[in-house]
């Protein structure tokens, strides 16, 4: 799913969710080095998680291409996080692939 069209059916389950019940709030594109994150092909799956330890959030992208795992380290502040250049995640030396065939 592309993030412009998870972010009109976000505002459409907004404008649906019965009265007392938690709606999305309007959807952000994060951006790394001033550009769009997005992959060369196929879907995002977007993770955010404090992966270094370092007590800010960092942002991990899977990709549907080749299975490979982005890491994008934050570095500015949860509140207003500063995304740079990006590495694949590696385990024994390796990149890490999760195809999907």
């Amino acid at each position: 799913m592309r993030p412009r069209l998870f972010v009109a059916l976000a505002a459409g389950f907004a404008l649906l969710s019965p009265p007392g019940f938690a709606a999305f709030q309007e959807g952000v594109k994060l951006k790394a080095d001033g550009q769009v994150i997005d992959v060369d092909v196929g879907h995002l799956v977007p993770c955010v998680t404090d992966w270094n330890a370092d007590g800010k959030k960092d942002l991990i992208v899977g990709q549907f291409s080749g299975g490979k795992v982005r890491l994008y380290l934050n570095q500015g502040t949860d509140s207003e996080p500063v995304f740079k250049e990006f590495s694949f995640l590696r385990a024994g030396g390796k990149e890490i692939s999760l195809p999907a065939g």
